[in-house]
């Protein structure tokens, strides 16, 4: 069951990077931009969980890649909210 849901997270923040780079692509607003940048991160973070804890044996270990990939993609947002705003 717990894979299950390790996939439909990576397939649901997928989803959301689609639309919200195919919103920033008609409208060009660059808040949209940065948030769909995050949603790439958090989907690669998504997948890397799912091959760690499913796909790979317990001998190696992807926890800090996860971490980083997670803390990269919200950093991406961070910025361009603090960019935007000023």
């Amino acid at each position: 069951m717990a894979e299950a849901v390790y996939i439909l997270c990576a397939l649901t923040s997928v989803a959301c990077a689609v639309l919200l780079l195919r919103a920033w692509k008609s409208s060009q607003s660059r808040l949209l931009l940065w948030s769909g940048l995050c949603f790439v991160g958090l989907a690669v973070s998504n997948v890397l969980l799912f091959v760690d804890l499913v796909i790979l044996p317990t001998t190696i270990d992807l926890y800090m890649p996860r971490l980083l990939t997670g803390l990269a993609s919200v950093s991406v947002l961070l910025y361009g909210l603090i960019w935007d705003a000023s």
